[in-house]
């Protein structure tokens, strides 16, 4: 997630009043503050409780929500989500574990006027605000403060979205409704009252659809494509209009990404978000949110990426695309936001009484927000508002629950967990230290609890980490529990300063040695496997694969459909290879092609494998336009580079020995030389200790023994030249009998619709010692056969 460096709406206001990064032991709780440190919930693994839910015939309706600190709580039901008054509210009572419930019969509701669907929403009294009989909507009555010394901040004029809600109505700021200080708190807003204008809860009657077939591969054996749902078919011609940008078009796209060789395809956030903002202004970036990092809600769709906005039609429609990837064999991976909320921080760093009250913060503040010393303010890690309180179990239990009710419920194979050093947090007020030993941590606990899928493959969900939050000792890149995944930024950085910093940054033979071998320096040392890095050199954040081989800077205050865009990336370590087109798609060529032949996992971006632009913006997060949708009417190039894309996946998946389950090894168990692996300069030498060490060499060579593998190759060669002038390499020796063959040289001679060889077609080069001349940047693949 790249961070915007501006507020957009009042009631999103990022900045964190008071904010300290720095680590410390958190302070007792103050006298007479319950203690929620051992409180359950419900058994972390089992069904939950919580929310509304119709019983099995359908007759009642039981709404339950926690909070440890209110001393009242009303559920206000309503027969429309916009500008009608509630219908009937109902007073509900708290239990031993600070659950606060009622059963109401249907047939009451339907007394009262609600006709079809249940919409509702809470409201909330507290220490800082006690109940008062007399207190009306919009009233002051009972007010003791905005915020009180434990860090309470109810408000009973703010209709509150149960966090547990299957589905909600809209985002709280919409086409219908523009003025967002009605869900804030502090002196000029806490007695306007949110119930007409909040997002309301639906209540949801037991769905049927299914997602299909769950896919049981290996992570080794993915191809991971990273896109957003909406931007995958809203610009598409070949999909419906009523279906582009949605999770139907997405599903009608998944044959096609099956073709190009994609197995596994990752959504930027679908869980409800406020993106309704998107079409007040909709050829502008006026309060945009297009990527969608401010999450309303752990456990619905979002309703603005169906084509059936229904009351549960989110649901369905979402389901029905699993099962549309489902049988093409793909699996699907969410982008997930458990760091942060879409309730945002302070208005301003100078006023700690202004801040928005629409869900969490109003039923529970000190228990779902990570907040400072004095609770008077959010900690932030996140740049965003402030921190969830991942270390409180109350907060992890709903992590949990979401991503059981996403894994299980909505057939999600896999999760991509945003900033998740936040989730390794061992404190929760005053301080902020990521400990991965700490059992009692988010992360441990999610994987303790999501029955992670085994690195052989198998049932179960792949759990990937964004490795990195904001400030303190948050860089956390190969330091995750082990069975975790990671964002390789390691692999990332080391092969943009070779592409693009040559004579300015250093990098050894070694240092690309160890990321294409599949970072056992990262991995290796507390059982993970190569598989659980995730190599990439580009993602949504930041820019393309074509922008990081023609832009030398970013351009992100240009304007609509290419921006402005604020925030963004300074140090990009990008290069536009002198300005020529030919040599740009000859870097992107070669990203590409160590990117597939990289043991690991590799990501790309959607549209990389057309070289899509966003134009040098490098902070897209609040372009929804034509710019930023997949634009799918390609020119020559593109289509050239499309193929090159789609040939080389499918030498990825041919060849085992590219997909090692292992680090690749010198020796067996037993000491016998198996040499599944070795480095060789471009004079045909096996490489030693000094020249990998060197910064000075720019070129380098390695052979993979397919016999080891299983591989139909016995031996593939890679040959890469860094250096800014041709080299040639003298060919090693390609066993008994075996002679090498090209595949694919990445120059600019061959480019074109056969620059990677289809099976079988591959031209013969020559055996040993044959010389092979590879162009100034660029890279050869052989086979040896």
């Amino acid at each position: 997630m790249k961070l915007p460096s501006s507020n957009r709406l009042p009631w999103r206001a990022l900045l964190a009043a008071g904010t300290v990064l720095s680590c410390g032991t958190p302070p007792p709780p103050e006298p007479g503050t319950p203690d929620t440190s051992n409180t359950q919930v419900s058994q972390a693994g089992l069904s939950w409780t919580l929310g509304a839910q119709y019983d099995a015939t359908q007759s009642n309706i039981t709404f339950s929500v926690y909070s440890s600190r209110a001393t009242r709580i009303e559920v206000f039901v309503y027969n429309a989500a916009l500008n009608e008054q509630e219908k009937a509210r109902y007073t509900l009572t708290k239990n031993a574990n600070n659950v606060w419930s009622t059963t109401v019969p249907v047939s009451a509701l339907r007394s009262a006027g609600v006709a079809g669907t249940v919409y509702y929403g809470y409201r909330a009294w507290g220490p800082n605000w006690p109940y008062s009989a007399s207190w009306t909507k919009g009233s002051s009555t009972g007010f003791v403060s905005d915020v009180d010394a434990q860090g309470n901040r109810f408000n009973p004029n703010k209709l509150l979205v149960d966090p547990y809600a299957l589905e909600i109505s809209h985002d709280p700021t919409n086409p219908s409704n523009t003025d967002g200080t009605v869900f804030a708190s502090g002196p000029t807003h806490r007695t306007k009252d949110s119930g007409t204008k909040a997002p309301k809860g639906i209540v949801l009657a037991p769905d049927t659809t299914t997602y299909g077939t769950k896919p049981t591969r290996a992570l080794k054996d993915d191809i991971i494509y990273e896109v957003h749902v909406r931007g995958l078919t809203k610009g598409d011609s070949s999909i419906a209009a009523a279906y582009q940008g949605t999770y139907k078009g997405a599903g009608l796209k998944a044959a096609s990404l099956a073709a190009l060789g994609v197995t596994a395809v990752e959504f930027l956030p679908v869980q409800e978000t406020d993106n309704d903002d998107n079409d007040v202004a909709p050829t502008t970036t006026t309060d945009d949110n297009y990527w969608g990092y401010m999450t309303l809600n752990f456990f619905a769709p979002d309703r603005r990426y169906s084509s059936d906005r229904s009351p549960g039609g989110p649901t369905r429609e979402f389901k029905e695309m699993v099962k549309a990837f489902h049988a093409q064999g793909i699996k699907v991976f969410i982008d997930v936001v458990y760091n942060h909320t879409g309730e945002g921080g302070s208005w301003s760093s100078s006023d700690t009484s202004t801040y928005n009250v629409l869900t969490f913060r109003g039923l529970d503040n000190p228990t779902y927000y990570s907040l400072t010393n004095d609770k008077q303010s959010s900690w932030d890690n996140t740049g965003v508002g402030g921190n969830f309180n991942t270390r409180n179990p109350v907060a992890q239990d709903l992590i949990i629950h979401s991503l059981k009710y996403w894994k299980d419920e909505l057939g999600v194979d896999g999760f991509r967990f945003d900033l998740a050093s936040v989730l390794g947090n061992t404190c929760e007020h005053g301080c902020f230290n990521y400990d991965k030993m700490d059992s009692g941590n988010a992360l441990n606990r999610v994987w303790n609890n999501l029955s992670p899928r085994a690195p052989g493959g198998g049932t179960g969900a792949d759990l990937i980490a964004e490795p990195w939050a904001i400030g303190g000792n948050s860089y956390q890149v190969g330091n995750f529990p082990s069975g975790w995944a990671e964002w390789n930024g390691y692999y990332r950085d080391t092969f943009r300063k070779d592409q693009n910093q040559l004579g300015s940054a250093t990098v050894t033979p070694g240092d690309l040695a160890t990321r294409l071998a599949g970072s056992s320096d990262l991995y290796g040392d507390d059982g993970r496997k190569p598989a659980h890095s995730i190599n990439f050199l580009v993602a949504h954040d930041g820019f393309t694969l074509k922008d990081l081989y023609s832009c030398n800077s970013k351009n992100n205050t240009q304007a609509w459909p290419y921006g402005p865009s604020d925030g963004g990336e300074d140090h990009n370590i990008s290069w536009d290879q002198g300005g020529a087109g030919a040599d740009q798609r000859r870097a992107a060529r070669n990203g590409l092609a160590l990117l597939m032949l990289s043991a690991g996992t590799p990501m790309f971006n959607g549209g990389d494998e057309f070289l899509r632009s966003q134009s040098c913006n490098n902070n897209a997060y609040n372009l929804d336009s034509s710019a930023n949708w997949l634009n799918y009417a390609l020119t020559v190039d593109q289509t050239n580079f499309k193929t090159f894309a789609q040939r080389l996946i499918a030498f990825r998946k041919a060849h085992p020995a590219l997909r090692p389950a292992n680090f690749f090894s010198g020796s067996d168990t037993n000491g016998n030389v198996m040499e599944q692996l070795r480095w060789f300069r471009p004079d045909g030498f096996v490489a030693d200790s000094a020249y990998m060490a060197d910064g000075n060499n720019h070129a380098l060579a390695w052979r993979i023994d397919g016999t080891e593998f299983g591989d139909p190759a016995a031996a593939i060669y890679v040959a890469y030249n860094g250096w800014s002038g041709a080299v040639n390499f003298t060919l090693p020796w390609p066993f008994a009998g075996k002679n090498w063959y090209r595949v694919t040289d990445t120059c600019n001679w061959a480019e074109g619709s056969d620059q990677v060889a289809s099976p079988g077609s591959e031209t013969l080069i020559g055996g040993e010692k044959t010389v092979y001349g590879v162009c100034a940047r660029g890279l050869v693949v052989l086979i040896a056969k």
